[in-house]
C-alpha cells in the first residue's frame, strides 16, 4: 500500500510520493501502471521526494512510461509545493535533480519561480531550433499552433534517427500578441501534454534568436499560462533562467500494488 499525492502545474500532472524513508521501490511496469489514465491513477509522470545531503530534498522523476527521465520544469515546481506541504521548506527551496541544483521560491499563492539550468548551445535553422533546458527540445515555429497535428508531427520528429536512442521532446510555437503560444509532444508520455516547463523555457530562449539582453516572455499553453525570464549574453548563452507558473494540489490517496 502506497500513499500518494497528485499535483499539477499548468495541466501537467504528477504523482508524488514521499520516499525519504526509502520504503518505496517501484519497477518500470509499476510506475507505468500508476500513471496510466484508465488502469491507474493517471499522470504525465511520477516523482519521488528523497533525502539529499546539503539540500532540502532530492527530486527523482519518471516519465509516464516508467523510465527515469531528465529534468521536468513543471514537476520541479510541483515537488516544491509538495515539500512545503510536508513542512520541509517555507517560501524558498533548494533541491537537487538529475540535471543539478535548483532554487525555487513562492512568489504568490500557488505560484512558484524555479531557477533552471543555463543554456550555452542553441542550434537554429529557418523554422526550427534545438536546445537543452534540462531536457532536450526541438522547437518548430508555426503560424497556427491551434491547427497543428501535434501528436502526428511530434511523434515523427521525436523518432528521427538523429535523435536516437532516447528521442527528443517536440514543441510547436507561435508568436502571439501576448508572447508565445506553445503546444508540446513529450517523449516518455508519447502524447501531447497540456504544458511542458522545460519546453516553454526552450521556446522562450529560442525566440530570442541572436539578440542579447534581458527577456521576460509570457507563454500560453493548453493547460494555462507560464512565464520564462532570462538574460542572453554576448556569447549567446542564456543565463539567470527562471520558469514561473502555478503548482497546485489535486488530491491524495492510497493505492495497492
Amino acid at each position: 500500500m502506497i500513499h500518494f499525492y497528485k499535483y499539477q502545474g499548468a495541466g501537467n500532472d504528477f504523482i508524488l510520493i514521499d520516499n525519504r524513508a526509502q520504503q518505496t521501490a517501484l519497477t518500470t511496469e509499476q510506475i507505468a501502471l500508476l500513471c496510466h489514465r484508465r488502469f491507474g491513477i493517471g499522470a504525465d509522470g511520477l516523482m519521488l521526494l528523497e533525502h539529499a545531503a546539503d539540500h532540502d530534498f532530492r527530486m527523482v522523476y519518471y516519465n509516464a512510461d516508467g523510465r527515469e527521465s531528465t529534468m521536468c520544469g513543471n514537476g520541479g515546481r510541483c515537488i516544491t509545493a509538495f515539500a512545503r506541504h510536508l513542512g520541509l521548506v517555507g517560501d524558498k527551496a533548494f533541491f537537487v535533480a538529475i540535471d543539478g541544483e535548483h532554487h525555487a521560491q513562492f512568489t504568490g499563492e500557488n505560484i512558484i519561480a524555479l531557477e533552471m539550468n543555463e543554456v550555452h548551445e542553441i542550434q537554429h535553422s529557418d523554422n526550427f531550433s534545438i536546445l537543452n533546458t534540462g531536457s532536450p527540445h526541438y522547437v518548430v515555429w508555426t503560424d497556427d499552433v491551434a491547427q497543428t497535428d501535434v501528436v502526428h508531427q511530434g511523434r515523427e520528429i521525436r523518432n528521427r534517427d538523429r535523435f536516437a536512442p532516447n528521442g527528443i521532446n517536440v514543441n510547436f510555437a507561435q508568436v502571439i500578441e501576448s508572447g508565445l503560444y506553445v503546444r508540446t509532444y513529450e517523449r516518455g508520455v508519447e502524447d501531447e501534454t497540456l504544458s511542458c516547463g522545460t519546453g516553454v523555457t526552450a521556446c522562450a530562449i529560442a525566440a530570442s534568436k541572436d539578440q542579447t539582453g534581458t527577456f521576460s516572455t509570457d507563454i500560453l499553453t493548453p493547460g494555462g499560462k507560464l512565464n520564462v525570464s532570462f538574460t542572453k549574453d554576448t556569447a549567446g548563452s542564456a543565463v539567470d533562467v527562471v520558469l514561473t507558473g502555478p503548482a497546485g494540489f489535486v488530491f491524495e490517496g492510497d493505492v495497492q500494488l
